[in-house]
C-alpha cells in the first residue's frame, strides 16, 4: 500500500445542514450532499462514475441516488457499517480506480439518526427484533453503545487513574471549536465543570460526554492525483490508510486483553507505515467522539501519547485550537452534528486546504486572522498533515492520514 501514497486525493466535500429535524427522505439528503461535493470539485456531468455508501438499514442505495443525480456508475457499494466505514471505504475507493473499475468515486452517509434511526435503540430501532450480540448482551445491560464500551473506559480509570475531570476536557474543547463553526448543531461553550454536573448515562459518562444525534448527510469524493491537479480546489493527498482493523475478537471485546486496548493499536503501525510519518509530523487531529472517552483511547493507542497517559494528554491544552495539535476543530460528533466519522473527515480536508468555515471577517476569501478567542477563527496555522481516527467499538477502528 506504500506504494499509493499520494497518487489519490480527496478533491471534493460536501454536506446537509446538521439538524435534529430534517424533514427529509435520506435518498434527498444523499443527492444534496454529492451534488454539493461534485461541485465543490469542480466536476461536470457524468464524471463520477463509482459510488459507495454505508449504512445500518437506516438509508438509501447508491444506485437510486446515482441515477437521481443522473449518473451512470461503472461501480457501486452499499456496505453495512458505521463508525470505522469513512476511512476504509476511501481505501476501497482508491482500490476500485486502481483496478480500473472506475475513475472518481462519491462515498456519502445519509442517515435520519435523530428523527428516524436513533444509535440509543430508541425510535425507529425500538421496534426492531433483538438478535445475534444485543440477545446475548441483554442479560448484562449492555445494549446501547455507551454500556457496550463502559468496560473498556472504567477500566483505563482503574489501571491508569484517569479521572472524570480530565476527560472532561474533550467536550469543553470541542465545545469551544464549535462556538467558531457557523454550520454545528450546539454553538454553547461549556466547561469542564458543566460536563460533571450533567447526568449520569452509565458510569463514567455523564450526558455531556455524549455525542449528537442528527439528521444529515455527507460526500467525500475521491480521485487519482492525476486528476486532481485539473480541478477546482488543491488537491488533498492520501498518504496511509487503515480500514476496519480489529481485535482478536469483535463480539465479547473485554474477554481478550488488554480490556483497555482498542484497535487503533493495530492500525496504527499500518497507517504511519504507509504514510511514511510519526505522530510528531501531524499537525491536526479528528479522533472519532462517540464519547468523550473515545477520543482519549485513540490518541493514545496512535501514539500521541504514552498508553495510560491520555487523560493528561486531552487536559493539557494540546488538543486545542492554539495548541499543539488541534482535535475535531469542528466540534466533531460531540457538537457539530453526528455523521458516523464523514464530516471530521471533511473537516480536515478544509484545513489542508486552508478552507474552513469560520467566522473571520475575511474567511471566505482564504483570509484567517488566527484569533481563536470566541467568535473568531478555527483555520489552523500552516497545517499540511492531518490524521482522521475512526471507531466502531473498542475492538474495530480505521484510520486515515492526509497531506497537502
Amino acid at each position: 500500500m506504500s506504494g499509493l501514497r499520494n497518487r489519490y486525493c480527496i478533491v471534493g466535500v460536501g454536506e446537509t445542514e446538521y439538524s435534529r429535524d430534517s424533514g427529509r427522505t435520506t435518498r434527498a439528503m444523499a443527492v444534496e450532499a454529492i451534488g454539493a461535493a461534485v461541485l465543490d470539485a469542480g466536476l461536470g456531468p457524468g464524471q463520477v462514475d463509482g459510488m459507495l455508501s454505508y449504512q445500518l438499514a437506516d438509508s438509501t442505495p447508491a444506485p437510486w441516488v446515482a441515477a437521481d443525480l443522473g449518473l451512470r456508475l461503472n461501480f457501486y457499494m452499499d456496505v453495512l457499517g458505521g463508525g470505522s466505514s469513512t476511512e476504509a471505504l476511501i481505501g476501497l475507493a482508491m482500490g476500485a480506480i486502481e483496478a480500473g473499475m472506475c475513475e472518481t468515486v462519491a462515498l456519502f452517509r445519509s442517515m435520519n439518526g435523530y428523527t428516524e434511526v436513533r444509535i440509543g435503540g430508541t425510535g425507529a430501532r425500538a421496534a426492531q427484533p433483538v438478535r445475534g450480540l444485543d440477545l446475548a448482551q441483554r442479560p448484562y445491560g449492555m445494549t446501547s453503545a455507551g454500556q457496550n464500551f463502559a468496560l473498556t473506559f472504567m477500566r483505563h480509570m482503574y489501571e491508569y487513574g484517569t479521572t472524570s475531570a480530565q476527560v472532561a476536557h474533550v467536550r469543553a474543547a470541542h465545545s469551544r471549536h464549535a462556538s467558531q463553526n457557523p454550520k454545528a448543531l450546539l454553538k454553547e461553550r461549556v466547561t469542564v465543570a458543566d460536563v460533571l454536573a450533567s447526568r449520569w448515562i452509565v458510569k463514567p459518562l455523564h450526558l455531556l460526554d455524549c455525542c449528537l444525534e442528527t439528521d444529515n448527510a455527507t460526500c467525500l469524493i475521491v480521485t487519482s492525483a492525476e486528476r486532481a491537479r485539473d480541478l477546482r480546489q488543491r488537491p488533498v493527498y492520501v498518504m496511509g490508510v487503515a480500514g476496519r482493523v480489529s481485535k482478536p475478537r469483535t463480539d465479547f471485546h473485554w474477554a481478550h486483553g488488554p480490556i483497555t486496548r482498542v484497535a487503533g493499536y493495530f492500525a496504527r503501525d499500518i497507517v504511519f507505515g504507509q504514510a511514511g510519518v510519526t505522530p510528531e509530523d501531524v499537525d491536526v487531529t479528528g479522533s472519532y467522539d462517540a464519547f468523550t472517552f473515545t477520543t482519549m483511547l485513540q490518541l493514545e493507542e496512535y501514539g500521541f501519547c504514552v498508553k495510560g497517559e491520555g487523560g493528561a494528554y486531552v487536559s493539557s491544552g494540546i488538543i486545542e485550537l492554539g495548541g499543539r495539535r488541534p482535535n475535531n476543530t469542528s466540534g466533531g460528533h460531540l457538537c457539530e452534528g453526528y455523521t458516523h466519522g464523514m464530516s471530521m473527515v471533511i473537516e480536515n480536508v478544509r484545513q489542508l486546504r486552508g478552507t474552513v468555515d469560520d467566522y473571520c471577517p475575511d474567511g471566505r476569501e482564504g483570509k484567517h486572522s488566527y484569533d481563536y478567542a470566541p467568535g473568531r477563527c478555527r483555520q489552523v496555522r500552516d497545517a499540511t498533515i492531518a490524521m482522521n481516527m475512526g471507531w466502531a467499538s473498542p475492538p474495530t477502528g480505521s484510520a486515515l492520514i492526509l497531506g497537502r
